[in-house]
């Protein structure tokens, strides 16, 4: 599989990838901008080139049947979203029940154009310990773009200004919704 996506990946795509591989066993992913559902597509090719196993969490509905099966198979990890449930701590232990878990998820939380961020991306990382990976899907470009690791040091804040720059002129597949 991984020299029939690379092929789709560099040849009949024409991307390239660049930065470190998120070789760590366990790691949260920050993939961004996330503006349209091709860039799950991406992400499934991505992680195929890789040679990597790639996780993902979603709301539980999406594992129940007709589909629930299409959404483990491509690393996803249901959560319990109902009301009154700390995600952040329930996405963080999953990684203390797990000896690989790298979690992949879009800080902006939706596909729609967004002033913030949503911080869970990094709290699940600083309860469960992990790094983080920043990862950009530049359509303009045609570029993967992976950072080194980056280690959230309790200020959001900071950090996030940080990130930030890791993006600046990356184009989502939608150009007006990043």
């Amino acid at each position: 599989m991984k020299a029939f996506a690379s092929w789709i990946f560099y040849r009949l795509m024409g991307w390239k990838l660049t930065g470190p591989r998120p070789e760590l066993e366990k790691c949260v992913i920050a993939v961004a901008p996330h503006t349209h559902w091709v860039d799950f597509l991406l992400g499934l090719i991505v992680r195929k080139v890789l040679a990597l196993e790639i996780h993902y969490i979603g709301k539980a509905a999406l594992f129940r049947p007709p589909y629930g099966w299409f959404f483990r198979w491509t690393g996803g990890t249901p959560v319990d979203r109902s009301g009154g449930k700390d995600n952040v701590k329930a996405a963080a232990e999953i990684f203390g029940q797990r000896d690989l878990f790298r979690l992949a998820l879009a800080p902006e939380g939706t596909r729609k154009k967004v002033a913030r961020w949503r911080s869970g991306f990094y709290y699940i990382a600083l309860e469960a310990g992990v790094p983080i990976f920043l990862v950009a899907f530049d359509f303009g470009r045609k570029e993967v773009r992976i950072s080194q690791p980056q280690y959230p040091t309790g200020n959001f804040e900071s950090d996030y200004a940080q990130y930030l720059s890791f993006y600046e002129g990356v184009e989502g597949y939608v150009p007006g919704r990043f």
